[in-house]
């Protein structure tokens, strides 16, 4: 029975929530709550109905008494006698009653304040949160080679950095749940989705730039890391193994360890991937981020073929019943039946001489009779079938096309590995090119100076649009020069220090 007395008592804390009077309820509630943080002890019903942010007209005296009572019995309240203004003997009998949150009453505010607060927050790519990351390994990094380490400054910086990455991956993946929500698709105004749009694809093109940026010095950080963790995290762990009661240290430790060990685990695997070659979970939001785009323009598209009034054949025939009857007579309707159905003469038959003489607008039962030849009528064809033509072997054109395939895609890549380096190079210092290795400078130089705004002279960072290399490009002083020898030319003009590093080793 007591089990029971206590599973109605915890569900009758929330019946406030649902009850016919729920916003009176809450607004007391609010007042309650708001004296509890202010650290008083107790409130006065003359003071709840003063403070509290009634929804219409607020309650009488009496009214609010049974709103209190109500919130007592359920256990959200704890009442006592306020004797502290009684100076008569009637006014002792009189009710006077002080009211405070209740133990229970203030978990249920706890509970309701974080669900409120989760179900407002929105979802967003925090390109801060990676900066933050990589100070704090960078930290750990610095105290692990100490020979004495500060287990509390670990505990701070591992705190921290734990704290940081789990608002970064919940808001990444809220963000990238709802991220067609911004604007209401199925009503919305196509001006304000078409903002919504650019706003969005500049937003994640930043974030994934700087997610691809910043996570490959992070992944580094945490492997320089992984032999000097764990006894970092067994540090911790004694250190807050400490608080626990005489006797249960031990459990206390192995508690701690474990749950330091996986939120360890976790930022590995989001930034690093699995020990079986799993992809880490930055690749996949980088992934699903730039899938978000296509998303949004078929939905751009869809919006603009609803709006664009597409008909289905239904709608079109009616429509094309209501122009026969529009007709004036039945030259028109037979004009418009050709027009419709395509009824043209087949003037391309010319089998028999009398038919070549015949024009479109003789009616088909004037025209006349044109002899169909029975090898027509019944094999469909008027002429006799022979043996088919042979077939042209091309298997050595094909095998040239790969050969000169083959040729080319072995040339760009020696181009790639030429000048994708990491290290910088003068426009100058090129000299001569072949066709193939100017077509793969020209296309990442030309991306990298699309970018730069007219006369900007500083320097420019981008990745490439099919995402595989950074670019940076650095003017020189005004009056140098380059000049580049080419198969199709000379290329010439003020001279450069380019960097190209691949993505997968910047």
């Amino acid at each position: 029975m007591s089990g029971q007395f206590e599973v109605a008592t915890h569900q009758d804390l929330f019946r406030h929530v649902t009850a016919d009077n729920a916003a009176l309820y809450r607004c007391v509630l609010d007042v309650c709550a708001a004296a509890e943080r202010q650290l008083l002890l107790y409130v006065r019903p003359s003071e709840i109905l003063a403070q509290a942010k009634w929804p219409g007209e607020p309650p009488t005296a009496s009214e609010l008494d049974a709103i209190l009572d109500r919130l007592t019995e359920w256990g959200n309240l704890d009442c006592q006698a306020d004797n502290s203004r009684v100076t008569s003997l009637s006014g002792f009998y009189r009710r006077r009653m002080l009211y405070r949150l209740s133990k229970g009453g203030v978990s249920v505010e706890m509970a309701l304040s974080a669900f409120a607060k989760e179900m407002q927050r929105r979802g967003e790519l925090q390109t801060v949160a990676l900066e933050d990351i990589g100070k704090s390994l960078l930290t750990l990094i610095h105290l692990g080679r100490s020979n004495d380490p500060d287990v509390a400054k670990i505990y701070e910086t591992l705190n921290g950095l734990m704290t940081v990455f789990n608002n970064m991956a919940e808001t990444a993946r809220a963000f990238m749940a709802g991220v067609l929500r911004g604007v209401d698709l199925q009503d919305g105004d196509v001006d304000a989705v078409l903002n919504y749009k650019q706003r969005l694809i500049e937003y994640i093109r930043q974030f994934v730039g700087d997610l691809v940026s910043r996570s490959g010095a992070i992944s580094e950080d945490i492997n320089a890391l992984q032999l000097r963790i764990d006894a970092m995290l067994q540090s911790v762990a004694r250190r807050q193994a400490r608080n626990a009661p005489p006797g249960e240290e031990q459990v206390a430790y192995e508690a701690e360890l474990k749950m330091w060990y996986e939120r360890w685990q976790g930022l590995r695997m989001w930034f690093v991937g699995g020990s079986n070659g799993e992809r880490s979970q930055s690749e996949q939001l980088r992934s699903r981020a730039r899938a978000a785009i296509p998303q949004l323009l078929a939905a751009i598209i869809a919006i603009n073929e609803r709006r664009s009034g597409r008909s289905d054949r239904s709608a079109d025939f009616k429509s094309l019943a209501h122009w026969f009857l529009d007709c004036d007579g039945d030259e028109d309707a037979h004009r418009l039946a050709r027009a419709a159905f395509a009824l043209n003469p087949a003037r391309h038959y010319a089998e028999n001489t009398a038919a070549a003489n015949v024009t479109g607008v003789i009616p088909w039962h004037r025209a006349p009779s044109i002899v169909v030849p029975l090898r027509l009528r019944e094999t469909g064809y008027s002429m006799p079938r022979g043996r088919l033509p042979h077939v042209h072997d091309r298997s050595a054109g094909r095998k040239k096309l790969e050969a000169q395939v083959g040729e080319e895609h072995a040339q760009i890549e020696a181009a790639r590995q030429k000048f994708a380096t990491g290290c910088p190079l003068l426009l100058s210092e090129l000299w001569r090119l072949n066709s193939h290795e100017f077509r793969f400078f020209l296309d990442l130089l030309g991306e990298a100076i699309a970018t730069k705004a007219a006369g900007d002279d500083g320097v420019t960072e981008i990745q490439s649009n099919d995402g595989l290399y950074l670019i940076r490009l650095e003017p020189l002083d005004a009056d140098t020069e380059a000049e580049i020898v080419t198969e199709d030319g000379l290329f010439c003009g003020r001279d450069h220090r380019i960097t190209i590093t691949p993505t997968d080793t910047a």
